[in-house]
């Protein structure tokens, strides 16, 4: 059923086809011939679509709200530093069928013991995970500084080396994770050093110049998916002009909506543009255009800004729910169904998994939420797990 990430059967398909185009006799001249590629794609995606229609209806309304949500291990089955599947960890996912694992330095060890853990956590979702790390060079790594993997600096520092680096660099690191069994990678950073006194983002920022940014960024994308991972654009509408830091209080963005677009979101249209996967949303008040809610939990953001007018169609996700800028805010159940009807795929972290599942599924039940709108969401994730 999945992809060449999960189990590579998309090929067999395509050389049918070709067969069948192919057949002496039936073709006179070049005008004649059909448009494999064209009829190849079509057929592709009607199967795609065919298998993702198919897994959903089997689908409990519960089953489907987990895999909304992406979390570490530790999230729901207890515990500080997981790094193995044992009875706790195998039981908290089948009480728990998530869509996405988030590992961090607690849980890697070596690169045997990774590689060794993510395929057994692998082994016990029936739909394949997402399986994350922040792995975006310098002062964020992971793996580099765990598992000894290929060290990459700050993406600022490699500004002026031009966008082949900007490729190798991300090609270097998802080369690096695909190879321990990562699937997903929570970069490139969009957001431009735009505010010297920002300090949350700094270095993390490809650049300080919007247009150099974009560039960079665009080229990140390629350099990840050609190294064999999915990658997330963040943090969406960009959180390299605030002076807050969103991890301990809420963050705000002081530009009119022409400055937006005109500046802070060139990152995110080259990025989506070049068929980035994952969309991140910021912790981030922008008051010209949501005051009353942070970016990720915003409707206009996401489905007006994001969706409709930078006309991204794959998966987004909030930042994670434990930051001070939401938890102090919002209840973990407000926080749940807020982010819901924002239109966000998937919830990062939250505070409770229990009283997330519970929270949403008692809105279904009261019709706050419909269930169409839950299915919307998981057919996304599902066309990422069944697509790579």
């Amino acid at each position: 059923m999945f992809g060449k990430r999960f189990v590579k059967w998309g090929c067999i398909g395509v050389v049918v086809l070709m067969m069948f185009f192919l057949v002496p006799g039936k073709i006179n001249n070049a005008s004649t011939m059909p448009n494999t590629d064209s009829t190849t794609q079509t057929n592709e995606t009607q199967d795609t679509q065919k298998q993702i229609e198919e897994l959903l209806a089997t689908m409990t309304l519960r089953e489907k709200i987990c895999q909304m949500l992406f979390v570490t291990p530790e999230r729901i089955a207890g515990g500080t530093s997981i790094t193995k599947v044992d009875e706790t960890v195998a039981e908290s996912m089948r009480i728990y069928p998530v869509g996405g694992i988030l590992y961090s330095v607690q849980n890697l060890v070596s690169q045997e013991q990774t590689a060794q853990m993510i395929a057994d956590t692998q082994a016990l979702s029936t739909i394949p995970l997402f399986i994350a790390a922040d792995e975006e060079g310098g002062t964020v790594n992971r793996l580099m500084k765990k598992l000894g993997t290929t060290y990459i600096g700050s993406m600022y520092d490699y500004k002026d080396q031009g966008v082949e680096i900007a490729y190798q660099n991300a090609y270097t690191i998802a080369s690096d994770m695909a190879s321990i069994g990562f699937t997903l990678d929570f970069a490139p950073v969009a957001d431009v050093w735009s505010n010297p006194k920002n300090k949350v983002i700094g270095k993390r920022a490809y650049s300080d110049d919007y247009e150099e940014a974009a560039r960079l960024v665009s080229t990140a994308v390629s350099g990840f998916q050609d190294g064999g991972v999915m990658c997330t654009l963040k943090h969406f509408p960009g959180h390299g002009d605030t002076v807050e830091d969103s991890h301990k209080v809420s963050a705000y963005v002081n530009k009119t909506k022409e400055e937006l677009y005109a500046q802070e979101l060139q990152p995110f249209v080259s990025g989506i543009a070049a068929n980035a996967e994952f969309v991140m949303m910021g912790h981030v008040i922008v008051d010209s255009l949501d005051p009353e809610n942070p970016a990720s939990l915003s409707p206009v953001l996401i489905q007006d800004v994001l969706r409709k007018d930078l006309g991204f169609e794959g998966v987004v996700i909030t930042d994670a729910l434990q930051m001070k800028a939401i938890s102090d805010q919002y209840t973990v159940e407000e926080t749940a169904i807020k982010a819901v009807l924002a239109g966000n795929d998937m919830l990062l972290e939250p505070v409770n998994v229990e009283r997330t599942i519970d929270a949403l599924m008692d809105a279904v039940a009261q019709g706050i939420i419909s269930e169409e709108r839950i299915d919307e969401s998981v057919r996304r994730i599902l066309k990422l797990k069944v697509k790579e």
